[in-house]
C-alpha cells in the first residue's frame, strides 16, 4: 500500500468517529436522543463511553463468606422485595437475595421505583461495599445486573461492564450499543508514536479501546485504563505545553529592570522580615520579569502566607520599566481590599494607582480610563470591569489575576491580551495538590507559599453540636468586651423551603433580638449593592459593628485584624477548602483566633470532613483530604472554559501518570514546538480534535 493510500485509509477511519451516533448499529432516533443526554453525540463518543465500573463474575463471593467492610460482587436469587416508610419523606427499598449459604440486602433510600426492577426468583448480581446492619449483611445502592435464570458455566469467567445509563436506555442496551460500535469502529490508527508506547509500556490504541469496554480479565482492564488515561493526560499536557510555548517563546517580552527606584522604595517601606517562601517567590517572579520571555507563573499561597506582598513587588517593577500593571480580583470586596492593602506601599514607592469596578462613578471612570490610556496611571486594581472593551492601556506589561479558579482561562488571557506579550502572574489562596495544579495549570510555572509570618496569631478550631451554641455565644461576648469583633457565617442568604439551613437574613434578626440585643450586629451578603457592601465593611473595620453576619462573600481577601472569632452555621454544608478560607479571616492580628463550626453531619464523609478541618491548619494537607473526600468532578470542564473533562484519568489516583505525561509533553514540544514532524503529526491532529474549542489560544498565541 502506498503512503498516500495509508494516509487516506487513516483519515477515513478517523472520520468515521465524527459521524453522528445515529449512524451506529442499533441506534434509532429514540436511542440517539437518549445517548445525547449522556453527552454521546458521535460514533467516537459511543466507542469512548467508558464503563463506570465492572461486575467481576470471575470473582464472586458466597453470601456466607463475604466480609463486612469489603468491596464485593455477589450472586443470588431474589427472595423478597419490600418498601418501608419509617417516617415522612423517607422510603427504604430492600431487596433480599439468597444463594443457599446466606442472605444479603440491597438497600435504596428514597427510590421506591427500584422495586419494579426485581421480581421474586430473579437471578441477580450485586456489587458494592458490604456493611453489617441490625445483624444483616447489606449493600447500599449496589450496582446490579440481571443474570440468566439458570446457572451458566460461562457466567463464571465474565466481566460485565456497567455503563452510565439514562432514562430510556438501560445498562443492558448500552452494553449492546457499545459492543456493536467497538466491533465496527475501534480499528483506528494509533496517534501515539511507537517509541512512546514502548517507553511507557502501554497498549496499542485498538487493543485498549476493546479491553477497556469488554476486558478478558481485570488485569487487562487495568492496562487498558492506564493507556487511555495516559492518552488523556498527554494530550492535555501537549495542549498546555504548546499554549505555553506560543505565549512565552514566540513573543519577545518586556525586560524589566530590577534596580529601579519604585522597587527600592517599596522594599524600604516594608517594616518586617519576609519569610523564606515569600523571598523565594519574589525572586521567581522578578527573575521572570527580567527575562525577555513573558512570565507565565502561578503563585499558590496558603491562607495568611503573604501573596499580596509578592504581588506588590511585581507591581513596583512594572512601574520601574515605565509600563503599567493590572491586578484583577473576582469581587469588589477583594479588589477594594487589595487597593487598601497595596495602595499605601505603592504610594510610598511613588507609583500612581487607581481602582476600577462596576460601581465606579461615571465621572471618575472617565478620568480613570483616560489615565490608563495615556499611561499616567501605572497600576489598576479592579474586577471583571478591567476586561471591558473601553479599558485600554498605553503599555501594559503585567497582568495579575487573583483567585484564578473563579475566572475562566479566556478571562485570564483576555486581561493579558490588553498588553503586547505582557507578563502573567496568577494567584490563589486556595491550596491545590500538586497533581491538580499540574492538571489545571500545566502551562504555568509554579511558586508555593506555605510559611506564615511569625507574627500571625494561631487559630483554634472547635466542632460544636448545633444545640450547644450558648458557649460559643459567650465567647463572642467576651471577645467584644475585650474590644474585638466576630463573624457569623451562614450558607444561605434567604430561607429556603428545600434547604434546612440557617439563612443570613433571618439569623441577623434572631441575633439582634434574642442573643446580642446589646451589641451592634451587621449583615453582609453578595446580593447587596456594591456601595452598601463597602459601607458595611467600612463600619466593621471602624468597629461600628461588633458582630458581622455574612455569607461566603467574606471567604477570600477580607482583612480585619481585630476580628478574632467566627461562628460557621451548618458547617457540614461547606467544602474543606471553603472552611479553610473562612478560617483565614480570623487571627489576622495580634490576638489568636477561634472558629466554632456548628454542625451535625449525618454521613461518614461529612464527619470525616469536620474532623479533618479541626485536626490541621495546613491548607495543602486539607486540599489533599478534600480531593479524596469529594473527588475531582469535571475539573477541567468547570474550571477551564472550553476544556473537556477527563473521562478516565484521575488527579486523585494518577499523580505518577500526570508527572510522566507532563515530562513527555515537555520533551516533545521542546524538540518539535508545532508537532510538524511525521512522527508527531498524528498527535497534533488528536490534540486539535480534543481541544478544538480552546485551540485558538495556541494557534493565535
Amino acid at each position: 500500500m502506498t503512503p498516500t493510500s495509508n494516509t487516506s485509509d487513516r483519515a477515513a477511519k478517523l472520520a468515521a468517529h465524527s459521524r453522528p451516533v445515529s449512524e451506529a448499529r442499533y441506534v434509532d432516533t429514540a436511542r440517539a436522543t437518549a445517548l445525547a443526554r449522556l453527552g454521546v453525540e458521535s460514533i467516537g463518543d459511543l466507542v469512548r463511553h467508558y464503563p463506570a465500573r465492572y461486575l467481576d463474575l470471575s470473582c464472586v463471593a458466597t453470601l456466607r463468606d463475604v466480609k463486612a467492610g469489603t468491596e464485593a460482587t455477589v450472586v443470588g436469587r431474589v427472595h423478597e422485595v419490600r418498601v418501608k416508610k419509617p417516617r415522612p419523606r423517607l422510603t427504604i427499598t430492600e431487596v433480599a437475595i439468597v444463594d443457599g449459604t446466606g442472605v444479603l440486602l440491597g438497600v435504596w433510600f428514597n427510590q421506591p421505583y427500584i422495586q419494579q426492577r426485581f421480581a421474586v426468583g430473579d437471578r441477580v448480581a450485586f456489587a458494592g461495599k458490604v456493611e453489617l446492619s441490625y445483624g444483616f449483611k447489606q449493600i447500599q445502592a449496589p450496582f446490579t445486573e440481571k443474570l440468566p435464570a439458570e446457572d451458566d458455566a460461562s457466567d463464571a469467567g465474565r466481566i460485565l461492564p456497567v455503563h452510565r445509563a439514562t432514562e430510556g436506555l438501560t445498562t443492558n442496551w448500552l452494553r449492546r450499543l457499545v459492543a456493536a460500535a467497538v466491533d465496527d469502529f475501534s480499528d483506528v490508527p494509533d496517534h501515539l508514536p511507537a517509541r512512546l508506547r514502548s517507553l511507557r509500556g502501554v497498549l496499542p490504541l485498538r487493543a485498549a479501546l476493546r479491553e477497556v469496554q469488554f476486558p478478558h480479565s481485570m488485569l487487562e482492564a487495568t492496562a487498558a485504563h492506564r493507556r487511555l488515561a495516559y492518552d488523556e493526560l498527554l494530550l492535555l499536557q501537549l495542549y498546555m505545553a504548546m499554549r505555553r510555548h506560543a505565549l512565552t517563546r514566540e513573543h519577545a517580552g518586556i525586560v524589566h529592570p530590577l534596580d529601579g527606584p519604585a522597587l527600592s522604595a517599596l522594599r524600604g517601606a516594608i517594616a518586617f522580615v519576609l519569610t523564606g517562601d515569600q523571598q523565594r517567590s519574589i525572586d521567581d517572579v522578578l527573575e521572570d520579569m527580567a527575562s525577555p520571555r513573558p512570565m507565565n507563573r502561578l503563585l499558590l499561597g496558603d491562607v495568611g502566607t503573604g501573596k499580596t506582598l509578592v504581588a506588590a513587588h511585581a507591581l513596583a517593577v512594572s512601574a520601574d520599566a515605565d509600563t503599567q500593571a493590572a491586578m484583577m480580583a473576582p469581587t469588589e470586596v477583594l479588589a477594594l481590599q487589595y487597593a487598601q492593602a497595596v495602595g499605601p506601599l505603592l504610594d510610598a514607592a511613588g507609583v500612581r494607582w487607581a481602582l476600577l469596578t462596576g460601581s465606579t462613578p461615571a465621572a471618575e471612570r472617565r478620568v480613570l480610563l483616560q489615565g490608563l490610556a495615556d499611561g499616567s496611571i501605572q497600576v489598576a486594581f479592579g474586577t471583571h470591569a478591567l476586561l471591558e472593551e473601553s479599558v485600554s492601556f498605553k503599555r501594559l506589561s503585567l497582568a495579575i489575576v487573583d483567585e484564578q479558579h473563579r475566572f475562566g482561562v479566556n478571562q485570564r488571557l483576555g486581561l493579558r491580551g490588553k498588553g503586547a506579550a505582557a507578563d502573567l502572574l496568577v494567584m490563589t489562596a486556595t491550596p491545590i495538590p500538586r497533581s491538580l495544579a499540574l492538571t489545571l495549570y500545566g502551562d504555568l510555572d509554579t511558586s508555593y507559599l506555605r510559611e506564615r509570618p511569625m507574627a500571625r496569631a494561631a487559630v483554634k478550631t472547635s466542632l460544636v453540636k448545633q444545640a450547644q451554641r450558648a458557649g460559643a455565644y459567650e465567647h463572642v461576648r467576651a471577645a467584644v468586651r475585650a474590644g474585638q469583633q466576630a463573624y457569623v457565617v451562614c450558607a444561605l442568604v434567604d430561607e429556603s423551603e428545600v434547604a434546612e439551613a440557617r439563612a443570613a437574613t433571618r439569623e441577623v434578626e434572631r441575633l439582634r433580638v434574642q442573643v446580642f440585643p446589646d451589641l451592634n450586629v451587621g449583615l453582609l451578603t453578595g446580593r447587596m449593592k456594591p456601595a452598601e457592601k463597602h459601607r458595611v465593611m467600612q463600619d466593621f473595620r471602624d468597629r461600628r459593628i461588633d458582630v458581622l453576619v455574612a455569607t461566603t462573600v467574606i471567604e477570600v481577601g477580607v482583612d480585619v485584624p481585630n476580628a478574632t472569632i467566627m461562628i460557621v452555621e451548618n458547617a457540614d454544608r461547606f467544602g474543606l477548602a471553603q472552611l479553610h478560607q473562612l478560617r483565614g479571616r480570623v487571627g489576622r492580628g495580634e490576638h489568636p483566633g477561634e472558629i466554632y463550626l456548628f454542625a451535625d453531619p449525618k454521613t461518614p464523609d461529612g464527619k470525616d470532613r469536620m474532623q479533618a478541618i479541626a485536626s490541621t491548619t495546613d491548607g495543602f494537607e486539607l486540599a489533599e483530604q478534600d480531593l479524596r473526600l469529594r473527588g475531582e468532578g469535571h475539573i477541567l470542564g468547570d474550571r477551564q472554559h472550553g476544556m473537556p473533562a477527563l473521562r478516565l484519568a484521575s488527579v486523585l489516583t494518577d499523580g505518577e501518570l500526570i508527572e510522566l505525561a507532563r515530562a513527555d509533553a515537555a520533551d516533545i514540544v521542546e524538540a518539535d514546538p508545532h508537532l510538524k514532524s511525521a512522527e508527531n503529526g498524528p498527535l497534533l491532529r488528536e490534540v486539535q480534535r480534543v481541544y478544538r474549542e480552546a485551540w485558538k489560544w495556541v494557534s493565535s498565541g
